[in-house]
């Protein structure tokens, strides 16, 4: 582990910290370093990486890094072909200290990269949110508003939306979005969730 790390220029796990992990809720929020401290009362890079086993056979947890340039960030959204998606899991709200993209993720990029920033077009933001990931996954039917699709629409004020959540409070919603309609049924109404779930798995479709 700690070739694997210097490898890629690190010399301990101090760019990580918990979002959520189960065996022991007190850890959630806490740098390695801290929990390290907190297991064995020392920082160094051996008892980090015998904190991250330790938590490993405990059943594991989910992570935030905090690694990424801001450089590399805008330089990739470029892309043409570089959707805009989020790894984060399901939140349920107020569990954890979850990735602040969880809650904001979609709402970042119209707000700090399209109209802050201009790194991309509002326009070039919408189909990296739609169109190109559908396409990519081989969804047919979302990600276009046209005749036969389905009804998946998202109305929002691109003067003011933006992304609230920060790492030290996760769980808030992005601002600036008034309306969301999931396969026809709305979901979201003058900003605030009606209780509807109208949602469904979605599959590849052949070509």
């Amino acid at each position: 582990m700690v070739q694997l790390l210097a490898d890629r220029g690190f010399t301990d796990l101090s760019w990580a910290t918990i979002a959520t992990y189960r065996a022991n809720q007190a850890y959630n929020g806490l740098t390695m370093k801290a929990v390290a401290q907190a297991m064995f009362g020392r920082v160094g890079a051996d008892e980090q990486l015998e904190a991250a086993r330790t938590i490993m056979l405990n059943g594991g947890a989910s992570m935030v890094y905090h690694f990424m340039a801001e450089e590399d960030v805008e330089r990739i959204m470029r892309h043409p072909m570089v959707a805009v998606a989020s790894d984060s899991g399901v939140i349920a709200f107020g569990s954890g200290v979850p990735h602040p993209r969880g809650m904001g993720n979609t709402a970042r990029v119209l707000g700090r990269y399209v109209r802050e920033r201009k790194v991309v077009s509002l326009e070039e933001a919408v189909r990296k949110m739609t169109s190109l990931p559908a396409n990519q996954f081989g969804l047919a039917g979302r990600g276009e508003i046209r005749v036969g699709a389905a009804a998946d629409l998202v109305v929002f004020n691109p003067g003011k939306v933006g992304d609230v959540a920060t790492f030290a409070a996760p769980h808030a919603y992005p601002t600036g979005i008034s309306t969301v309609i999931v396969n026809g049924a709305v979901a979201v109404r003058a900003g605030e969730p009606v209780g509807a779930r109208s949602g469904q798995v979605l599959r590849r479709s052949r070509r």
